[in-house]
């Protein structure tokens, strides 16, 4: 079945639909060659259509080792070439068949070169998914449909839950974190209990934790404000680290403000460059906002790294307290282990060393 991707202002992209269907979220892209099941399943992805850029998408199948969260919540895919021929020894199945079984609306055989350049030219911005030949009135109809403003809210527990048995214990407020980042903590030493994001300050002390962990997750981060009071309700009564959405939202805490990006950074080959010893890594990222430089108070926090391409913050620190944090996805081995640094010095600071800074790992 023919169909379309139609964006905000206008600009209409056809494909084939894989079954049929309708969709509206924001339109976005990504630029990884591999990791599209990662994407898929990545909570920050909730609410959004995202086109990759990379022309050969499932050649390597899908697996349940791949899985970062309960379920899916992008609202669509959109795809150069549909591979439905995969080889990997892992493979447990072809992407069709995975897109089908979870009803997540793929568009393909689309020109995702003119997508992206469309957006990187106006803007991430609102986007459907239609059959063609869709009466313009349901056209119209289904382009004024709000966006989801509650995304942290449809992809966090519902429950806390445990992971590991020994090491420091770590509070994990969790805006939609991959499972990823969860096993990399486990793996770097540490127990966790990841906690539902409306998760109290009271509550969050009361397990006596060792540290606080700030997870990533979807949407715009000043559209969870209790997460920034809790925040800054937690902020010098344990140590804390932040990736992404947790990075964004420990800035706000500390008096700092956010801005959205034109159209992101989403992809798996970000250079980031670590100010203190001038290296840079090559990070996973996938966020719609970033950090206002000139917001955060030059007395009290420090930033560390800096993205490459655009020179925005992707890093800060506290100057006296035991807080930091990253934009970038230290755990997805884009490097592949470059990164992994990071979950290493959250550990030696909650064991003492609370001057450690983010620096180059020895």
């Amino acid at each position: 079945m023919n169909g379309q991707l139609i964006l905000a202002d206008g600009s209409r992209f056809s494909g084939k639909l894989l079954f049929e269907t309708q969709a509206v979220g924001e339109a976005v892209f990504n630029t990884g060659m591999t990791g599209y099941q990662e994407v898929l399943t990545d909570p920050s992805y909730c609410g959004q259509i995202v086109t990759m850029t990379y022309p050969l998408i499932g050649n390597y199948g899908v697996a349940g080792i791949f899985e970062q969260a309960r379920q899916s919540f992008v609202r669509g895919f959109i795809v150069s070439e549909l591979c439905g021929d995969p080889s990997n020894w892992q493979n447990e199945g072809t992407l069709a068949s995975y897109l089908k079984e979870r009803n997540i609306p793929c568009l393909y055989d689309v020109d995702t070169r003119a997508v992206t350049k469309a957006l990187r030219t106006s803007g991430a911005m609102k986007g459907i998914i239609v059959p063609e030949g869709l009466a313009e009135s349901e056209i119209a109809r289904l382009m004024a449909t709000e966006l989801p403003a509650d995304t942290v809210m449809q992809v966090t527990t519902q429950e806390p839950y445990d992971m590991g048995t020994e090491g420091p214990h770590i509070a994990v407020l969790d805006y939609g974190v991959k499972r990823n980042i969860l096993h990399s903590m486990v793996a770097a030493g540490f127990k966790l209990t990841v906690l539902p994001a409306w998760t109290s300050a009271e509550d969050v002390l009361a397990l006596k934790p060792d540290g606080i962990f700030l997870s990533n997750g979807p949407g715009d981060p000043k559209e969870v404000p209790f997460a920034i009071e809790t925040i800054g309700q937690l902020i010098g009564k344990k140590p804390m680290f932040g990736i992404c959405l947790g990075h964004q939202l420990l800035a706000l805490a500390l008096g700092g403000d956010t801005y959205k990006l034109k159209f992101g950074h989403r992809g798996s080959n970000h250079p980031v460059k670590d100010l203190a010893t001038g290296r840079v890594y090559i990070t996973s990222q996938n966020h719609g906002y970033a950090v206002d430089e000139q917001s955060l108070d030059g007395e009290k926090l420090v930033v560390t790294h800096r993205a490459v391409n655009d020179g925005t913050v992707e890093g800060f620190r506290h100057r006296a307290l035991p807080v930091f944090s990253v934009q970038y996805h230290p755990e997805a081995a884009p490097g592949p282990d470059d990164s992994v640094y990071l979950f290493e010095q959250f550990l030696a600071m909650i064991r003492g060393n609370n001057n450690a800074q983010i620096n180059q790992p020895a």
